[in-house]
């Protein structure tokens, strides 16, 4: 596995653009809390940390994975942001539902992105087991959260720079 060598929240070949400017959602998943808890933290102070004003960041809670797609619809319907990020943990278990949630809430992702034409980032582990998930959120591979929170920040600035 690729991740087996890279930390998750390792960015120092890249460039950050300044957040000030931007606001953002964060849906998360209220399944699995303790890692998706751990996600948002890395998330939230990712943003921070790159210059979005607290006053600029709203969370909302929604009951789970499969529930982050209208979660952002309904955040991107009712609020002016600049980028959504959706954080979960779907961990495999002994029957197919992890597969059709691990589509749906991808697609989901993808359409409302598309939908609103606005950058909607899919920070979803999806893990065989919860070792795997802790080790992606704040453990020995990094933070997921902290890379969705770069993604959104990077994608803004994209869509903000390509606006006429």
């Amino acid at each position: 596995m690729a991740t087996q060598l890279k930390n998750l929240s390792d960015f120092s070949n890249t460039t950050i653009p300044n957040a000030r400017p931007f606001r953002f959602g964060i849906v998360v998943a209220e399944w699995n809390a303790k890692i998706t808890g751990a996600l948002y933290g890395g998330a939230y102070q990712s943003l921070i940390d790159n210059g979005t004003l607290e006053e600029n960041i709203f969370t909302y809670s929604v009951p789970g994975s499969f529930e982050l797609t209208s979660g952002a619809d309904i955040l991107l319907k009712n609020k002016h942001l600049d980028a959504v990020i959706c954080l979960g943990c779907v961990i495999q278990g002994e029957t197919r539902h992890f597969d059709f949630i691990c589509n749906a809430v991808a697609n989901g992702v993808s359409n409302v992105s598309i939908k609103y034409s606005k950058p909607v980032i899919f920070g979803v582990l999806t893990t065989d087991n919860e070792q795997q998930a802790e080790d992606r959120a704040g453990g020995k591979h990094g933070n997921k959260g902290v890379e969705a929170a770069v993604t959104a920040i990077k994608m803004a600035d994209l869509n903000n720079q390509l606006q006429d």
